[in-house]
Order: structure tokens, then sequence, then C-alpha cells
């Protein structure tokens, strides 16, 4: 389809509970966030074409994640952009944010957040439960001609990935 637009979402790697006074929007990937960004980061450039933009929440997990994920499409880290809606508000802004997006970009990778991740995801899907591990990737097809319209039909599965599945290929 000529005009289908492929979103992908990637909820952020594993976050680091050590230091209990921390800000949640502060707090870093551990170490299995660390081991599982980049190795979903190398699959998924196997899987689809580089993004032709990048969105990450505010919150350090995500922009550590978003930053591996920008590396391994070769896309500059400087070019990753942060919107607090991602961090800050639900699934109605995150919609809001994606129906925005300039009609030239025909590809967005977004890293975030549960519940708002795995609830736009279903709502995207149009049916049954998408919920998303930490580090997980579903990439969708968007029937549709203009990101104005994203989520007004069903969009399809294109690619759905756990870190815990790459231990089993």
């Amino acid at each position: 389809m000529s005009g289908q637009r492929i979103l992908t979402l990637v909820r952020h790697a594993k976050s680091s509970w050590g230091d209990p006074g921390m800000r949640d929007i502060d707090r870093p990937l551990d170490k299995r966030g660390m081991r599982d960004a980049p190795r979903m980061a190398r699959w998924l450039t196997g899987k689809i074409a580089s993004p032709d933009l990048i969105l990450s929440s505010p919150a350090r997990r995500a922009r550590m994640t978003a930053e591996v994920m920008a590396q391994a499409f070769a896309v500059p880290v400087d070019q990753i952009r942060i919107e607090d809606a991602i961090y800050y508000r639900g699934t109605e802004a995150w919609l809001e944010m994606i129906r925005s997006l300039q009609d030239s970009l025909r590809s967005v990778l977004i890293v975030g957040h549960n519940p708002t991740i795995s609830d736009l995801g279903t709502d995207l899907l149009g049916s049954g439960y998408l919920g998303f591990a930490t580090c997980e990737v579903n990439t969708f097809a968007m029937p549709v001609e203009s990101w104005a319209l994203a989520g007004e039909q069903p969009a399809e599965l294109l690619v759905s990935q756990r870190p815990k599945g790459l231990d089993r290929h």
C-alpha cells in the first residue's frame, strides 16, 4: 500500500530501582536493560527500515533505550526528539502527537512506557490485548495516507518481539 505509515513502539529496557530516593524520571537502565537494548536494536535493524524519526520520553531509561536504537540504525543521537507527552500523558495525547507528525515521515519509532504503550498498541490493532514487556518491540503498518488519520482503521502488526524470545532463536 503506497500510503501506509510504519509505526514502531518500543517499551524502554529494564530500569534500575537500586536507589529508592531517585526520582522516577531519572532512573537509568539496569544491567539487564543494558544487555537487552542493544540485542533488540540489532534484531530490529534486520526487520524494518531505518525510521525517519525517533521520539522518546524524557525519562532517562527511555532516552537510553532510544539512543541504543538510534545507534543501531545509524541515526544521529542528537536527532532523537524528546516528547514530554510520552512520559506525562496517556493514550489520547500519544495519538494526538502521532496525528501531528509530518506526512513526509514514512516510518516513526517511539520509545515509551507502560501502561500507555500497551494501551496504544491494543487500540491500534482494534482487537485483543497487546501487553508490552520491557524492551519489547512492536511494529505496525497503518493503512493511512496521512498520520492525521492514525488509529482510524485497524493497523497490521508486522513485527513483534520480546527480549526473552531472542533466547529461543
